[in-house]
């Protein structure tokens, strides 16, 4: 079936990536985030959309979208300066920490008093917002013109370039607690966090180690 209709899935797609790139230039200048504006095309182009896409198996879509968060974790940290956000390297761990979960807290009382959910979903939508976005604050910033301090802007470069394990560790854990209340306990879920937070850790400082030795040895 899709190599009979090959040929209209290209033309979809061409036509998806072309708006994407007219998007991104809209972006730039009004300042909406571009986020937004995928999300918007997504819906036009899904089952109730214009285009009637459907689309129903979550494991492709957590596949793709595993892949793309790797991505966008790497385009991320490839533009970083280590020189720049060293400074404030204790600051951004605090704030892409305690900071995610403490705003996922605050939006959870939100989502609990003013649309009444329980307590298992407000944590849930507290934990989906709470981390942020750098592409979205800092096309935001760059369309009106915002520049921020020395000391501002390397902190909210790293605390939104680090934030989102801390953010998906609490989705899914949430996640888990709401598909299964009884199957999960406190101590297992101290020792989940620990354990993938200490093997992130390690992967990340050995990353690190290879691409200094590597510098060092290309010089």
């Amino acid at each position: 079936m899709v190599i009979e209709n090959l040929e209209w899935y290209i033309v979809i797609i061409a036509f998806l990536m072309l708006v994407s790139v007219l998007s991104s230039k809209i972006s730039d200048k009004f300042g909406i985030p571009t986020l937004f504006i995928f999300l918007g095309l997504g819906m036009l182009a899904g089952s109730d959309g214009i285009l009637g896409i459907h689309f129903d198996n979550p494991n492709l879509a957590q596949s793709i979208g595993t892949i793309a968060l790797i991505f966008i974790l790497f385009g991320g940290g490839i533009d970083t300066s280590w020189k720049v956000v060293k400074p404030v390297i204790k600051e951004g761990l605090l704030l892409s920490t305690f900071g995610v979960a403490l705003t996922a807290l605050l939006t959870a009382l939100c989502a609990h008093y003013l649309f009444h959910f329980n307590t298992l979903e407000s944590l849930l939508v507290g934990a989906i917002v709470s981390s942020t976005d750098a592409a979205a604050v800092f096309a935001i910033l760059r369309a009106k013109g915002i520049s921020l301090k020395r000391p501002l802007a390397p902190l909210l470069e790293l605390e939104s370039g680090s934030n989102d394990p801390m953010a998906i560790f609490l989705t899914l854990t949430l996640l888990q607690l709401i598909a299964m209340p009884h199957g999960l306990f406190v101590s297992e879920l101290i020792f989940s966090f620990f354990l993938q937070f200490l093997i992130g850790a390690f992967w990340v400082i050995s990353l690190v180690f290879f691409c200094l030795m590597y510098s060092t040895d290309s010089i």
